[in-house]
């Protein structure tokens, strides 16, 4: 197994089983330095799971991980995930709606939920005011997090985890239930994170093509636990990979930086 400096996520025939089913089935993935991966497939193809393994919050059943060059298992996950920035609706459902935007953000800077008990310097919450406005969200700075809209909570939850100054971020659906407006202006921040040469790696799950921001590099395609295709964009994110992933004839378009997807018109 490789733990080069420029290997961001390693992971070398990975399973994992819970209660008999294999929700991963022997996979192998590799994130190296720079890279911008999106992982793509159906309802319970293994998405979600894949994204905590490689966030070190899910133990394999086999194989073996490691991620920013150090082996989970064989160090302090504690201090490894100070580097890894993560956006999920779980831990979204964890945030405490009646404090403020800036509060959510600033509790990323120690991983706390809430910032009730940390003591936090001028710089921090100079930091997390930048970060905000970074986002797009200086005018909600003060708003409660259950008064945002799903676009704003989305974009607050990416400040929060830009906090400690990540060097891998996982996005666990970011775009779900956004509308059209709120999925473009998602992409739109992805897309300048993906040019942001401070982050080793990023990782985006979606179901959806539509939601692949400008910028992204590889992709990889599950069905079922397993590797339908892994590898660049461009010749991953294609009709014929993506029938066999979603079982169903698709016609995949590709305009520049942005990808869509229908059924295939019936012959």
């Amino acid at each position: 197994m490789t733990h080069a400096g420029d290997t961001v996520v390693d992971l070398s025939g990975v399973s994992v089983i819970r209660s008999g089913t294999r929700l991963l089935d022997d996979v192998d993935w590799r994130v190296r330095r720079g890279e911008r991966w999106v992982l793509l497939g159906p309802n319970g193809s293994g998405k979600t799971t894949l994204i905590a393994v490689a966030s070190t919050y899910l133990w394999p059943s086999r194989g073996e991980v490691a991620v920013l060059g150090r082996a989970v298992g064989a160090s302090d996950v504690r201090e490894l995930r100070k580097s890894i920035g993560i956006v999920s609706a779980a831990l979204e459902a964890r945030i405490p709606g009646q404090i403020s935007a800036l509060e959510v953000v600033l509790a990323g800077a120690t991983g706390a939920i809430a910032p009730w008990w940390d003591r936090h310097s001028e710089r921090a919450h100079e930091k997390a005011r930048e970060t905000l406005e970074f986002v797009g969200c200086t005018a909600l700075i003060d708003r409660r997090f259950e008064l945002l809209s799903s676009g704003e909570r989305q974009r607050v939850q990416i400040a929060r985890a830009l906090m400690p100054d990540p060097s891998l971020l996982l996005l666990d659906e970011p775009a779900a239930g956004l509308d059209l407006g709120a999925r473009e202006q998602l992409a739109m921040l992805l897309a300048r994170l993906n040019r942001d040469p401070r982050l080793a790696g990023i990782v985006v799950v979606t179901h959806h093509v539509e939601e692949i921001a400008p910028g992204t590099t590889h992709a990889l395609v599950l069905r079922g636990g397993r590797v339908v295709a892994s590898g660049d964009a461009g010749s991953t994110v294609t009709g014929p990979v993506l029938s066999e992933a979603f079982g169903l004839q698709l016609d995949v378009q590709r305009a520049g930086d942005r990808f869509t997807a229908r059924a295939a018109p019936a012959l």
